[in-house]
């Protein structure tokens, strides 16, 4: 089976690139999704938040999800639900199967990677300390609350202050648990500060930042955490243990963008992002293969994802149309100076039209300071930024009207010092 572009997830990013590379001319497209239900993970958020920049309203997940949902099916495009796919060579065939169909072979003009992310878990940590049951992740326990209607927990402890897991912890206070405390190893918040006063602050909940988890106790059920605060090293502090009498314990973690489809399909990674590096198109380092959402980089807002995949599915539309410049003169973009990572890491001018949009991550918390953008050691651009955060991303829309003269094959992406930086250790503190 042919096709001309061939989507892998139907997660709220695997949906806009669809039906954005149908609007774009593509007219052959499938849409692949392992879940019985199009719309990833949207579909057990319920909390609302959603869709604030896509549609000027406030949504839940689902009804984000549906808005998405009902214009693949308006257009017509196929999908196939509860669909594996088990391997993506550089060639663009797909190996799948379901059981409807068996085992299938597809070949695609272009891929677009939608995979999403999963959840870190209790074993990539280290946790220590007994194992034993009520020990969820904060997306585990989302699931089984919201859409298989079980209480995961009465008395609960998150570690990580991720958004899932501060906004789990308003979820479970709502159902009638008792949430002691959000616990953070590093010195800041991973979430958005949004969610920290809507989901913390609003209902008295404790965020105990420098903090980490030093032994679970249990038998059958988990019965005692406790922790203790840590120093610059991040090893706890002899003397600051606390214990928690808790049943449950969520993790919030971290996620990492579910790539192993790329690594078979030889794509070149970013050891950052734990995701494909891809240039101004959302193309990857193999030609035609595409990638956008979770499984480039963890966004913080659907609605970025949602653009971010609009892009992607347009250029896979137009690779397959042959309106893509295709050729190695790339310029890399390069993050320094408390920058973390860019997306995309690398440009060709000849495919940006009126500005080029870069995402971004700083790697600590920062406090009225400038971005720079330079062309070797001509800045080209500087932005005042009051606040940076590492758990918010950062978006900058570079004109072209500065990109065109430049000389070097290398942008830099720097925060720097004009007088009033502070490096704020302990901000939330």
């Amino acid at each position: 089976m042919n096709y001309d572009i061939v989507v892998i997830g139907g997660g709220p990013a695997g949906l806009a690139a669809a039906i954005e590379a149908h609007k774009t001319g593509a007219k052959n497209i499938l849409v692949i999704e392992r879940d019985k239900e199009l719309g990833g993970i949207l579909q057990q958020c319920i909390h609302n938040g959603f869709g604030l920049h896509e549609f000027k309203e406030e949504l839940t997940g689902p009804e984000y999800a549906q808005r998405f949902i009902e214009q693949l099916k308006e257009i017509g495009i196929d999908y196939k639900l509860d669909t594996m796919v088990l391997n993506l060579t550089k060639e663009k065939k797909i190996q799948m199967i379901n059981t409807i169909d068996g085992f299938v072979e597809l070949e695609a003009k272009a891929v677009v990677l939608a995979m999403g992310c999963r959840e870190r878990t209790r074993g990539a940590i280290a946790i220590p300390g007994d194992r034993p049951a009520g020990i969820f992740t904060a997306g585990a326990a989302q699931r089984f609350i919201n859409m298989e209607g079980y209480m995961v927990g009465k008395k609960v402890l998150i570690l990580g202050s991720g958004d899932i897991g501060l906004i789990m912890a308003r979820r479970m206070t709502l159902e009638g648990a008792e949430v002691k405390a959000v616990v953070e190893l590093l010195p800041y918040s991973g979430g958005l500060m949004r969610n920290i006063v809507q989901c913390l602050d609003d209902y008295d909940i404790p965020l105990l930042l420098s903090h980490t988890i030093i032994n679970i106790k249990g038998k059958e059920r988990v019965e005692a955490v406790t922790i203790a605060k840590v120093d610059e090293n991040r090893k706890p502090i002899s003397g600051t243990e606390q214990t928690f009498e808790v049943d449950t314990l969520l993790l919030s973690v971290g996620l990492i963008p579910e790539n192993e489809l790329s690594y078979k399909a030889e794509i070149e990674m970013d050891s950052v992002t734990s995701g494909p590096i891809v240039n101004e198109s959302m193309e990857t380092s193999v030609e035609g293969i595409f990638a956008c959402g979770n499984v480039v980089h963890v966004h913080d807002l659907v609605d970025f994802v949602s653009a971010e995949s609009r892009k992607a599915g347009k250029n896979a539309a137009k690779y397959v149309l042959n309106q893509i410049v295709n050729n190695d003169d790339y310029i890399k973009i390069k993050p320094i100076s408390g920058v973390r990572y860019t997306v995309p890491q690398k440009i060709r001018l000849e495919n940006i039209d009126k500005n080029l949009e870069v995402f971004f991550r700083v790697g600590d918390v920062f406090k009225n300071v400038n971005l720079i953008v330079k062309d070797g050691e001509n800045p080209i651009l500087t932005l005042k930024k009051p606040h940076l955060a590492p758990g918010e991303m950062e978006k900058i829309n570079i004109p072209f009207s500065l990109l065109k003269d430049i000389k070097n094959k290398e942008l830099t992406f720097s925060i720097e010092d004009k007088g009033d930086l502070k490096w704020l250790k302990n901000w939330f503190v």
